[in-house]
């Protein structure tokens, strides 16, 4: 057990190449949340092209997820929650209003073909990221599906119906005495800030645009509470921001949290909405400069999770996803984009990097400065890494025999594919369908002090003992269904109806 920031990692140079585990699930690029819906997980498969033809899969270990399962989600989610996501279908739904009300599935999360397959994927990449890391195998662990940063314990919220991040954090928990969570979508990351408000076993730091906007919420004075009081950060940012900027602010903050609370393990959500030009964003950041947040993380040779999140300019969200994955390897990739079956939606230009627009910076010198003076001043208050008793630990969640240390290169994708992966042995396509029981019990639906206090009892999951015999490893002879057909993704996007 790692009791502290220790690590295996060497430290070196910037560039030096680390082993990258990467999570992918062909299938994923189906799911379809509906005509005109801004969120296209048709990114993801994306993503994969560009990196498929960079020549990029050839310095990863490239891996299926296997799908998270009821009782995988229900170590945060509440056990009605996940059994409605696991039921509900288009033609349902309008069977079951009361309860898509409930669960606040219906317009912003609507009800889509794999619904819920999709979510284990997401899940189970982030999970299976974190145990890779947890087990030694890699040093960093990049899951483009996942970093759904919304979803909460009950409910779907923002696009985002299963918090694969928080279920990731409280693997990672098993193995690290504190583990850091950093957010720099352009939207705040609620759902997981809420999660773990109230330990100081998580330090959750989110980088996001404030006022008048989804989700409302991270302002600078949130700052946690009881035990978890100063170990949540907001950093509350205003349209326009450039690369200059938000490194003037990200950098030194970033760099004081790392010193004082000694994380052993980190987890990254690299948000692409806060990209210029976003469909949905308003923030003026190059690939470039998002990605030196990537960089400026890593270079702490720390064991690394890397997620997704938002990001609906998608041929951005491409290009900025197979940079940084790029970045994670320790590889600088050509600004001339090859040769692939997505060509069309990078022209007419076809590079990697796009210029910033000449919007507006509305974060004067004045403004960014105030933030980081009042945010190192609460860090003043953050005790030296916070010792924390253990008694006994949940078992590790177990990997699958064949997915161990598969370093031949000969295993791995093919750069001309996006299908097939290491070679497994053939999985079930049939979804369980039993009831699980839930390990998290529905004690805390009255909110205490706060609206963050809702969810933050999962941590309680990891370091109670009587709860040990709760924790199940992933499902490993399972496969969720197919969509019945493959939904066709148009390059151009619509307008969304708010």
């Amino acid at each position: 057990m790692n009791n502290g920031g220790d690590n295996s990692l060497a430290s070196g140079a910037d560039g030096v190449k680390r082993k990258v585990c990467y999570f992918y699930d062909p299938e994923v690029g189906n799911y379809y949340y509906g005509q005109g819906h801004p969120m296209k997980p048709h990114r993801i498969r994306m993503t994969h092209a560009l990196l498929a033809h960079y020549g990029l899969l050839h310095h990863m270990q490239v891996l299926k997820p296997f799908p998270a399962r009821d009782k995988d989600l229900c170590r945060f989610h509440a056990d009605d929650y996940i059994s409605f996501l696991r039921n509900i279908t288009p033609e349902t739904q309008q069977d079951n209003l009361r309860q898509l009300k409930r669960f606040n599935v219906g317009e912003d999360c609507p009800v889509f073909d794999g619904l819920y397959s999709f979510c284990q994927i997401s899940a189970g990449g982030s999970v299976g990221g974190a145990v890779k890391l947890n087990h030694g195998s890699c040093d960093i662990a990049v899951n483009w599906a996942g970093g759904l940063h919304h979803a909460k314990k009950f409910e779907a919220s923002g696009f985002c119906y299963v918090n694969d991040i928080v279920l990731a954090i409280l693997e990672l928990l098993k193995h690290h005495a504190r583990v850091l969570y950093v957010d720099i979508d352009i939207h705040h990351g609620d759902g997981v800030e809420e999660a773990f408000y109230t330990t100081d076993r998580v330090m959750t730091v989110s980088f996001h645009k404030f006022g008048d906007y989804f989700p409302g919420t991270g302002d600078i004075g949130d700052i946690g509470h009881a035990k978890g009081k100063y170990y949540s950060l907001n950093v509350p940012l205003d349209d326009g921001i450039d690369d200059d900027s938000y490194h003037y602010v990200f950098k030194p903050i970033m760099g004081k949290v790392m010193e004082l609370f000694n994380p052993g393990a980190v987890v990254l959500q690299c948000g692409a909405d806060s990209l210029s030009g976003d469909r949905l964003g308003c923030f003026n950041l190059s690939v470039k400069g998002h990605a030196g947040c990537v960089r400026f993380m890593r270079s702490f040779n720390v064991p690394l999770l890397m997620l997704g999140g938002g990001g609906y300019t998608i041929r951005n969200v491409a290009r900025c996803w197979c940079y940084e994955t790029g970045v994670a390897i320790g590889m600088e990739v050509d600004n001339k984009m090859p040769q692939h079956e997505y060509i069309e939606y990078f022209g007419p230009d076809y590079t990697l990097h796009v210029a910033p627009s000449n919007m507006e910076n509305k974060n004067t010198h004045k403004m960014l400065e105030d933030i980081r003076r009042k945010l190192m001043d609460n860090l003043s208050n953050l005790r030296h890494s916070p010792s924390v008793p253990f008694q006994e630990r949940p078992p590790d969640t177990e990997l699958p025999e064949t997915d161990e240390d598969q370093d031949d290169a000969n295993e791995r994708w093919d750069d001309e594919s996006d299908m097939e992966i290491d070679e497994q042995e053939p999985i079930s396509s049939r979804v369980k369908r039993e009831l699980m029981e839930p390990v998290l019990k529905n004690q805390d639906n009255q909110k205490a002090n706060s609206d963050h206090l809702q969810g933050a009892d999962a941590l309680h999951e990891v370091i109670a003992p009587e709860k040990a015999s709760d924790v199940t490893a992933m499902v490993l002879d399972e496969k969720p269904a197919k969509i019945d057909q493959e939904i066709s993704i148009r390059p151009s996007d619509q307008s969304y109806p708010k």
